[in-house]
């Protein structure tokens, strides 16, 4: 059953503004919309069997509470920042308190744009970002999905994987191409993790578009369990000759955010998982 029909399976007994309200925010939390970067409001009554008139209505009133936004150029709808919030909150309210100081004091430190993402399957969803005071930067890219395995935040959500675990993720050999840098196979990806693994954070060079690299560390909670990354990242021409020093600083903010969050980095030799030369998770 496609998109559609699950949605119209799901309207039994929700005709309500309630009902169509919820319709539309699944529609917009599509894999299409996603990958589309948004519907328009045709798109949308189409996918929720609705009338447009209806579907404009109700689009307006969610972005009031800014539950969606609407392009002011494409004037496609996609999720808003409250929504974004509102789910982050339910998840990890205490990384939600700590992390907006942690990013400024990065911002201050390097310059660049930094961000605080969380991985939903083999895709990045990023929960805040705090902007770069320069002219020229990485944009706010709260409520953007961009694929986990050609970003160094998505490297270091997977670090606590296993090698049969991240191929489970990627079924199959070949990875999409996304920068000029890119792992184009699973073998190549999970070589950067084990790389990653070992410094602690990781880098990423041209791998999401060209010009563009980041460094990322993982953030933990108090079981010591990997629940964000903490990145930043900005044009190469400005940030590339002292990449892996920015590695280091942001591993550096990204600890203390675990000892905010009631987890001491240093315990990680004593308690954390014990990994072979491989990579592979000892038994």
């Amino acid at each position: 059953m496609g998109q559609q029909g699950d949605t119209k399976a799901r309207r039994a007994g929700t005709e309500s503004s309630l009902g169509r309200g919820l319709d539309i925010l699944i529609a917009l939390g599509s894999e299409d919309a996603t990958k589309c970067g948004g519907l328009g409001v045709v798109r949308i009554a189409e996918c929720v069997g609705r009338e447009k008139s209806q579907v404009s209505r109700a689009l307006r009133t969610l972005a009031q509470y800014g539950l969606v936004d609407r392009d002011p150029e494409s004037l496609d709808y996609r999720l808003g920042w409250q929504f974004f919030a509102l789910a982050a909150r339910s998840g990890h309210p205490r990384l939600l308190e700590e992390a907006p100081p942690i990013c400024r004091e990065l911002v201050a430190r390097l310059g660049e744009t930094a961000h605080l993402s969380v991985r939903d399957g083999v895709e990045v969803l990023t929960l805040m970002s705090e902007l770069s005071p320069s002219t020229v930067h990485v944009s706010n890219w709260t409520g953007r999905r961009t694929p986990a395995h050609c970003s160094a935040s998505g490297r270091v959500l997977l670090l606590d994987h296993t090698e049969p675990m991240v191929r489970e993720l990627f079924p199959g050999d070949g990875l999409p191409i996304c920068g000029p840098q890119s792992p184009s196979n699973v073998a190549d990806l999970w070589r950067r993790i084990v790389k990653a693994r070992a410094a602690g954070f990781a880098l990423s060079d041209e791998e999401f578009e060209a010009g563009l690299v980041s460094a990322a560390a993982p953030v933990r909670d108090f079981r010591g369990r990997i629940i964000a990354a903490l990145n930043v990242s900005g044009p190469k021409f400005r940030s590339g000759s002292d990449l892996e020093t920015r590695g280091v600083v942001v591993k550096s903010a990204a600890d203390e955010l675990c000892r905010r969050l009631g987890w001491a980095p240093e315990s990680m030799n004593q308690e954390g998982e014990d990994y072979g030369a491989d990579g592979e998770q000892a038994a």
